[in-house]
């Protein structure tokens, strides 16, 4: 789908603010109501928009510490990748994964209440998935930017 000005303002102000009601989002993006709900309707049907989600606080639910985890695997034959891919997305302390291009197979970045709380997640989850064969753990120690809002 080709964007044009219109559609990247409508995106612009709803990674903003999701909730925002179609009388104001039409106001901003210089649209009366009706023609701004089709144009949002048409970003949603073609994936443009993926979902609407509620972004919380971290620390207000007790998992305040995030986690960068570098993952070694045993092999990289597509089973042991499909494996480990498999068991780590049923893991809801796990926020992202990426398999990787470079030194480590895997990047995962996790949540949890603290140090003791991380380390009993990869003692019990992350280190006991079949093929993982090193797991190694950096802590960031001061967040200087945090969002889900991509560039338009």
């Amino acid at each position: 789908m080709k964007l044009d000005d219109i559609d990247k303002r409508i995106l612009r102000a709803l990674q903003r603010n999701g909730r925002m009601a179609n009388n104001d989002l039409a106001s901003e993006v210089g649209l009366s109501p009706s023609p701004c709900l089709r144009r949002v309707k048409l970003l949603e049907e073609a994936g443009v928009i993926d979902r609407y989600v509620a972004v919380l606080n971290p620390a207000s639910i007790d998992k305040g510490l995030t986690f960068f985890t570098r993952i070694w695997l045993k092999t990289q034959d597509e089973d042991t990748v499909q494996h480990f891919a498999t068991e780590v997305a049923k893991l809801p302390q796990v926020m992202e994964c990426y398999l990787m291009l470079g030194d480590c197979d895997a990047l995962v970045r996790v949540v949890a209440a603290d140090v003791n709380d991380y380390r009993r997640f990869q003692s019990e989850h992350l280190s006991r998935i079949n093929g993982v064969q090193n797991v190694k753990t950096d802590v960031p120690s001061w967040t200087i930017k945090y969002t889900s809002e991509l560039p338009i």
